[in-house]
């Protein structure tokens, strides 16, 4: 297949980018950020997460953060969410789509939720039906797509299985994540073919980390597979909570500098993203780990 003409960008920087993160982000700040983000023309936001403020603390005000933003009409504004009771609060936000999150890996599975794939799976069923019934649209993520930092490698059959599972049961779209951001181009391209086998491409997207710097070039070897989504947090901040070492996702801004000199339409202004990305560094009180922030403030 060819490249794609345009790509939709999922930005995961206020739920997946502040999850990891040491300093808690107030969530007027983030409701700013979310803003700023939209202002910027990211059509895809996810903003946050109905999860137990024990396990994930800086996600706890989520509420709060649906209440103080402002949304512009034709972007989309996610949530996570782990089971029904998570849907339920969504639901009573407003929220009219949402992410569940599955992995393909027994011992990511067993560390992160107590419990195997098998019945993580299936405490998804009440969470389908009931979005079903609401109109509330359900987004499935499957980490350690490329590795786990308990077990190692990864399976390729689980990695299949878990998304065929997850389009089955419903997901609009299935976002294959390398949580641990281990994968090179050869891996991420035989993972992304072995599952678009079962799950047509335009319901797959793409949710790389780049701890080994290996980021952008894991999906430039994908793109040519006919891969139109891919997430990225802006100023490539956070991680995972439950992956030591992990870094955040790719940078927004990098991915969309490099897709807009490949000719590739984002729908994106990539000086507003940059500038969205030193106001993220400014609210955790660091400098971002995005090349194109640091070579831009350099200059």
């Amino acid at each position: 297949m060819s490249l794609p003409a345009r790509v939709t960008i999922v930005e995961v920087g206020p739920r997946d980018g502040l999850q990891n993160e040491k300093a808690v982000v107030p969530p007027a700040v983030k409701a700013e950020l979310i803003d700023r983000l939209a202002a910027a023309g990211c059509p895809v936001i996810e903003a946050g997460a109905f999860v137990s403020p024990k396990w994930v603390p800086q996600m706890a005000g989520t509420p709060e953060v649906l209440a103080a933003m402002h949304r512009k009409p034709g972007v989309r504004y996610p949530v996570l969410v782990p089971n029904l009771k998570g849907l339920d609060a969504a639901i009573a936000s407003g929220c009219d789509e949402v992410a569940v999150f599955a992995s393909a890996s027994e011992a990511f599975s067993e560390k992160n939720i107590n419990c195997s794939i098998n019945e993580s799976l299936e405490r998804f069923a009440p969470v389908m039906e009931r979005a079903a019934e609401e109109g509330v649209r359900v987004r499935g993520y499957v980490s350690c797509v490329l590795g786990c930092p308990y077990q190692g490698a990864v399976p390729l059959e689980a990695v299949v299985a878990v998304s065929e599972r997850l389009h089955a049961m419903g997901c609009f779209e299935v976002s294959l994540g390398d949580t641990i951001g281990r994968g090179t181009p050869a891996a991420a391209r035989r993972m992304t073919e072995r599952v678009a086998e079962r799950v047509p491409i335009e319901r797959i997207a793409l949710h790389f980390h780049d701890t080994y710097g290996q980021a952008l070039a894991n999906i430039h070897a994908c793109l040519d597979l006919g891969v139109a989504v891919l997430d990225a947090a802006v100023g490539g901040v956070g991680g995972c909570p439950y992956a030591e070492g992990a870094t955040g996702n790719v940078a927004t801004e990098d991915l969309v500098y490099m897709l807009h000199g490949m000719g590739i339409e984002t729908g994106i202004d990539l000086d507003a993203l940059v500038g969205v990305a030193r106001f993220v560094g400014e609210a955790i009180g660091r400098p971002v780990p995005s090349h194109l922030a640091a070579v831009t403030a350099a200059a």
